[in-house]
Formats: C-alpha cells, sequence, structure tokens
C-alpha cells in the first residue's frame, strides 16, 4: 500500500518522489529534456534562451518568497465548472475505442500462450492497480475475453496483514475497492474478494470457476514478486499467465532492462519511448458476455470491522477513498495549484502539490492519466514539465530501483561509496539519540521536526521538501545507519497513506544512504551522504509558521483515534 514525492529546489537534488521534490530546470539541456517529456509528440525541439520574458519576470517579483510572505490566492480557473475533469477523459476514452493494444507493456509468466479452450471466462488479478477505467491490465484481459467471447472476472487477494500497514491503508483501501465493485456491476463484470494470501488461494479459484487465462498486474516489491512466482508454480499448465505493467507509464522492463544509478541515466531512455507509451487510453465497457455463476456479495461494513490491524492509526478526512475522489483531487490541482507548481512547490507553508500520491499509489489514479491531463493544460508549461518530470522519471526510476534491487529497503542495497562512509562515520558521536517510540511521538528538541511527524501522525502524508530533512535527521539522531534506515520506512509504511511504495523505500533510501546521488563534503555521522540542517530549511520557508500550524497537535493518542472511527 503515495505516491509520493520528492522535490528539491536550486540547491537541492532530489532522487525520489516519495518526497515530492524536483530539480529546477536551470540548464539547457536539462530544459530540453524536460520539453520532451512534457510533449513526447515532440520531434525537433529547439531551445531560444535561457532568459524569461518580461511577462515572467513580473509574476516572478508579484510572487511570495519561498521564505514567506503573502501565499498565492488559489482560485478555480474561470469558465470550468465541477466535473467538467471527468467528462473530459470520458469522452477522451471514448474516441480511444478500439486503439491496438501494445504487447509491449504485457510479458508472459508461463510458457502456454493460448487461452484454454472450453473454458468459462478470463480473470484478472488485481493487486496493485485498483482501478476499473484506465487501467491496461483490465483492458487486455477485456480484449481476451472479447476474442473468446468469455465472461470477464476481476479478483483481489486481501491479505490479512502486509508489512507495516495499519488500519488508515487497509481502510482506505477498501473503500476504494467497494467503488471498483460497484463499478464492475454496472458494467456485468464478476468482482471476487478472495481472503488469504494468493499462493494459498488463487491457484483453486482458477481451477474451480475453469478460468481460461490470467492476467495481472505489477509490482517490483519483494513480497509481491514472492506472490507471482508460487502463483506461477500452482497455476495449471494449460493456462496462461499474463502480467502487464499497469502502473507506469513506460512499462518497467523496456524502460530499462538494468539497474539505472539516477535521473540522468534513465531520463533519456524514457523520454525516447513516451510517444510510444503515453497514449490515450480506451474505454473498459459494459462487458457482452455475462457470467453464469455469479461472484459472492461482499458485506464491506463487516470486512472492514473484522480487519485484524492496527487500528490505532486512524483515518484521515482529507483524502476520501476511490477513483471518484482521485479525480476530483486531480481536477482540484489542474484548476487551483498547477500553476504554482514550479515556484511554490518546496514551501511547505503553500498549497501548491498535486496531493495525488495516496490514489497513485494504491492504483486508484492512474499515472499515465494524471500526466496526460495536466500536460493538456497550456498556461503553465514550467509547472508541467516539472510536474511531468517527477511523476514519469522520478516514480519510474523508484520501480527500477526496487525491480533490479532486490536489497532496495537494506543498507547492503545502498552504492558501495556509500556503504564505506556510513561506515567510517558509525562511530561517530551524536549529540542527540532518540528511541523510535520517541521520534513517532515527535518528541525531539527539534520544533520543525516535530511538525512534520505530527502532519504525518494527523494527515497520513508530509510535506516532500520536510520528508528529507526528516529522514536525514532520523539519521543523525540513531545509533547506526541501520537503525536509521529502519526507523524511517517503519514510520512512513505504517503512518502515510503512501506507505510501503517503491517511492518510500527509495526516498529513506535517499536520505539515509545516498542512493540516485552522489558523495558531498564529508562531516560527522553523514560522512559523504548529503546534509540537511535547520538553518537551510529557514532560509526556504518559514519555518515558524509551519511549527505554528502543528503545535496544537501535540499527540494523536489511541482514545481520539478510537472516537474518529
Amino acid at each position: 500500500m503515495q505516491i509520493t514525492l520528492l522535490f528539491l529546489s536550486d540547491v537541492y537534488l532530489c532522487m525520489s518522489s516519495l518526497f515530492s521534490t524536483c530539480l529546477y530546470i536551470r540548464y539547457s539541456r536539462r530544459a530540453l529534456l524536460l520539453r520532451a517529456i512534457s510533449d513526447p509528440n515532440t520531434i525537433l525541439l529547439h531551445y531560444n534562451s535561457m532568459s524569461v520574458n518580461k511577462r515572467s519576470l513580473k509574476r516572478q517579483k508579484e510572487s511570495p518568497s519561498s521564505a514567506g510572505g503573502k501565499q498565492p490566492k488559489l482560485t478555480a480557473e474561470r469558465g470550468r465548472e465541477s466535473g467538467w475533469l471527468l467528462r473530459e477523459v470520458t469522452e477522451l476514452r471514448k474516441a480511444a475505442q478500439g486503439c491496438e493494444f501494445n504487447k509491449k507493456r504485457l510479458r508472459y509468466l508461463s510458457s502456454t500462450q493460448k487461452i484454454k479452450q472450453g473454458s468459462n471466462g478470463v480473470l484478472y488479478w488485481m493487486s496493485r492497480d485498483q482501478r476499473v477505467q484506465d487501467n491496461w491490465a483490465l483492458i487486455y484481459a477485456q480484449q481476451l475475453a472479447l476474442a473468446e467471447k468469455l465472461p470477464l472476472h476481476i479478483c483481489f487477494c486481501l491479505v490479512p496483514r502486509y508489512l507495516d500497514a495499519a488500519y488508515r491503508q487497509y481502510a482506505f483501501m477498501l473503500k476504494g475497492l467497494q467503488e471498483v465493485a460497484t463499478e464492475c456491476k454496472s458494467l456485468d463484470i464478476q468482482f471476487h474478494l478472495l481472503s488469504g494470501e494468493p499462493e494459498q488461494n488463487l491457484p483453486t479459484f482458477v481451477k474451480n470457476w475453469n478460468f481460461g487465462a490470467v492476467v495481472t498486474d505489477f509490482n517490483p516489491l519483494r513480497i509481491p514478486l514472492q506472490w507471482i512466482e508460487t502463483v506461477k508454480k500452482h497455476l495449471p499448465s494449460d493456462i496462461p499467465f499474463i502480467q502487464v505493467d499497469a502502473h507506469n507509464v513506460v512499462p518497467c522492463w523496456e524502460a530499462s532492462e538494468k539497474l539505472e544509478y539516477g535521473a540522468r541515466t534513465i531520463r533519456g531512455k524514457i523520454t525516447k519511448l513516451l510517444p510510444e507509451f503515453l497514449t490515450e487510453i480506451p474505454l473498459v465497457d459494459t462487458h457482452p458476455h455475462s457470467a453464469s455463476k455469479t461472484a459472492k456479495p461482499v458485506n464491506w461494513e463487516k470486512l472492514l470491522s473484522s480487519l485484524e490491524v492496527d487500528r490505532s492509526v486512524g483515518e484521515v478526512e482529507w483524502a476520501q477513498p476511490g477513483t471518484s475522489a482521485g479525480m476530483a483531487m486531480l481536477e482540484s490541482f489542474i484548476d487551483q495549484r498547477l500553476r504554482f507548481f514550479a515556484t511554490h512547490r518546496n514551501n511547505p507553508n503553500c498549497d501548491a502539490l498535486s496531493h495525488l500520491s495516496p490514489w497513485l499509489h494504491t492504483g486508484q489514479l492512474s499515472a499515465q492519466r494524471v500526466v496526460r491531463q495536466v500536460k493538456r493544460e497550456k498556461n503553465a508549461s514550467e509547472s508541467v514539465a516539472s510536474f511531468t518530470e517527477e511523476l514519469v522519471v522520478r516514480r519510474e526510476l523508484a520501480d527500477n530501483f526496487c525491480f533490479y534491487n532486490h536489497n532496495y529497503d537494506d543498507i547492503s542495497g545502498a552504492y558501495d561509496w556509500a556503504k564505506k562512509t556510513l561506515q567510517e562515520h558509525a562511530k561517530d558521536t551524536r549529540q542527540y539519540l532518540y528511541t523510535k517510540e520517541q521520534l513517532e511521538n515527535a518528541k525531539t528538541h527539534d520544533q520543525l521536526w516535530n511538525a512534520a511527524q505530527r502532519q504525518l501522525l494527523s494527515e497520513g502524508k508530509m510535506h516532500g521538501f520536510l520528508r528529507m530533512y526528516w529522514a536525514k535527521k532520523i539519521l543523525e539522531w540513531t545509533g547506526s545507519p541501520e537503525e536509521a534506515l529502519s526507523i524511517a520506512i517503519y514510520l512512513n509504511d505504517r503512518l502515510s497513506l503512501d506507505g510501503c511504495d517503491p517511492n518510500g523505500y527509495v526516498g529513506c533510501m535517499w536520505s539515509v544512504c545516498g542512493i540516485h546521488d552522489q558523495g558531498w563534503a564529508e562531516r560527522p555521522i553523514f560522512g559523504k551522504i548529503r546534509y540537511m540542517n535547520y538553518a537551510g530549511c529557514k532560509r526556504k520557508f518559514d519555518v515558524a509558521q509551519f511549527e505554528r500550524k502543528y503545535a496544537a497537535i501535540k499527540e494523536i493518542s489511541k482514545k481520539d483515534i478510537k472516537k474518529s472511527l
């Protein structure tokens, strides 16, 4: 179960979209690449000048500084009524009906490729991409079913526990799946919810329902990959097992066949492939072949009440689950915040971010849909380029890291120079040492860090710029790099709506281990790992303002959370 997403301004280069940051475009070569990303159909790129025009200069002078000042007024774009985005997207999907499916999006996991004859349907095993529309895996499953005139089924395997995910993440996921089930019913697609580990239930389910093919989506993390391998061994040998990367714009195995060193090494590869893959997505329409045997209805209220996960981490109010809510958040981003993204994204006091990471993480929104809609905006070109860099290049770099590095959440997965420098400074004296419990409860001497942690506790998110500072201070205040990485991952997976995600692991590895970064000036504890401090944050934004905002949230007690459930 965040996208989230890292951003850095001029001084800082961020390597993970967990922290929601992106490099300011200062050099012409980078600018050319970002223009190519924002418009993949561009064949000839022409770079005129690095100077800005008078209108841009005037906007910069009138805009508030990153260290404080009056915040920009966020108002909806005139001429658009609420709900315009969904109406527009629906028409775009219909117009794309009948387009050819790019087979590079899929890979066969079985030796068999032909659908079993005499079967009773095609099954899409939904896992990472929990939506009906804009889902290439479901689109391909429906195309297979239509070709054979078979019913179409979807199943989701609900595991009792997943890493450190708590009730907050499970409730968001299940309420989103409830919307999926409702939409499936309207399209005559059968939705099944299976309880338990996939390897224990899925092969038997496939045999009992006599499915002729199984399609699933892609997740580069260790546990989902293990599920895939085990299910593959136990599926009938005459049934094709097909995996479709419905999460990335450019399929992970197509973007690169190896572990990439950083954004600079993968950016050009992805940019080159965008014209082929960043296409319009066709509609998943009503399925014409009904199933003679229907799925068992799901009692969603009972299911939520029976979850045996940690309920002390409760739901949040700002993020409503489901694709519909995700589309509404995307609409508000395009209308209200996108034009401020390039200039204000690193200011935690300014609401300039997309806030889409919970829906992107659970797959309730398609990153491809998001970037296509953002690209349609013609009056915010700098923001569109910056946002696309984050959503496509940085986010898919995280999938690359986790897919090709099995130690993506461990110090052993760091570069040799980083492991060496961290080891050399492992015994350096720490001025402050905090336990995992003290950190989780925001009980440190640093009020900015405490405020950021309180935001994570109460909202299930943290501003991207502060997430870098947050993780790096954990390295500074714990006994070893290993302990720091473990605590950072634990807190993110447990509290963040976009936890348990490649972006989260890469973000923590970037902060603690220098992944996708380079060596910097050597200093105590950090060695050559990039350093951040309180004074640096004060130069970036009004720290006191952010501290005041979250000062009142001293502690999220179990009693208060139970009242909110």
